[in-house]
């Protein structure tokens, strides 16, 4: 980066003399003229005029040109060149959601997993900086978006995600588990799982705590989240008409699980009973996990008066000869 400041900005004050010396100039360029008395000036008014007329102020405007010269040469202006060396320390972050039916529970409005959806797509959004990849789970787990730097693909597969995409089920130990596996071999300083669910572990093939053994292996933090209100939500059920009608359901989150899986690996355990205390929780996540950036800044000035100073000589050089030369004026 460069940009252009003055060591003497003092004498730019200078520059005020300029429109004063034009206003005295236009003035006084008359009293400049020499006058002839003739009885009849009719002969004179059809005599084609000289380009010098025209031309006759050009030894003052560059004159002035090489004062107000001058004058900036004299502030010094000098460019600075900065150079910065950036640091960063790089985080990976996977989210792992689970995205079984029971996600359709109407306690975080408009349903846990539209909540959950729209808070993570904030989460995603804010950290630009950062790799981010998706693991969806319910009774079977898929990699939705491996560790990328492309957010827009990352916000539109977390638009994307409903319900139903895999078997039924929980299976919070199979969707931890692939979490890690994307990012066990990462060379990030700081690899982060956000794992969200509403319930227990009642499907897959890997348990809860092996995984989050595996997790502590491989210096992975992993923050859990239980979404879900204590003791009854609404649930959405089919009529026998096609409608849909509410009814309450028992809320069964393994708080003991959830909690020992983020002590274990170093990480923190949430509740969100509501849209609002997801929020927070993320945002709570998103200050606990931020990038360390290191900012070395180097400056350097370069004069740069040089050009004023010479083209304000010139200019007064130009003039000079004009003056002596072509519009030379014969005076007593």
């Amino acid at each position: 980066m460069s940009s252009i400041e003055f060591a003497s900005p003092h004498f730019l004050l200078g520059l005020i003399i300029i429109p004063l010396l034009i206003v005295w100039y236009v003035f006084n360029c008359n009293k400049q003229q020499a006058y002839l008395r003739f009885s009849d000036t009719e002969f004179f008014n059809k005599l084609p005029k000289s380009w010098k007329t025209y031309f006759r102020h050009i030894i003052f405007v560059l004159e002035i040109s090489a004062l107000a010269l001058f004058i900036i040469a004299l502030a010094r202006p000098q460019s600075s060149t900065k150079n910065q060396k950036v640091n960063v320390e790089g985080i990976d972050i996977v989210l792992a959601m689970d995205i079984s039916s029971s996600m359709l529970a109407a306690d975080l409005k408009p349903d846990r997993l539209e909540a959950s959806k729209a808070v993570a797509s904030d989460f995603v959004a804010g950290r630009p900086d950062d790799r981010m990849g998706l693991v969806v789970f319910s009774g079977e787990t898929f990699t939705q978006v491996p560790l990328t730097t492309d957010h827009s693909m990352m916000l539109n597969m977390l638009k994307d995600m409903k319900c139903g995409m895999l078997e039924d089920g929980t299976a919070i130990g199979d969707g931890l588990a692939s979490a890690i596996s994307r990012l066990k071999d990462s060379e990030a300083i700081s690899k982060v799982v956000i794992l969200l669910t509403d319930g227990d572990n009642n499907a897959g093939s890997i348990d809860p705590s092996t995984a989050a053994e595996m997790a502590k292996l491989f210096g992975i933090r992993v923050y859990t989240i239980g979404a879900g209100t204590r003791g009854t939500a609404p649930y959405p059920v089919q009529t026998p008409f096609g409608g849909i009608k509410y009814q309450q359901v028992e809320v069964n989150i393994n708080e003991p699980l959830l909690q020992s899986i983020a002590n274990e690996t170093g990480g923190k355990y949430f509740r969100a009973e509501s849209k609002e205390k997801l929020q927070q929780i993320y945002d709570e996540i998103d200050k606990m996990e931020r990038s360390k950036i290191e900012v070395n800044e180097f400056k350097r000035l370069h004069e740069e008066f040089y050009p004023f100073a010479i083209w304000g000589t010139i200019l007064l050089v130009l003039a000079f000869i004009l003056r002596n030369t072509i519009f030379k004026s014969i005076t007593d």
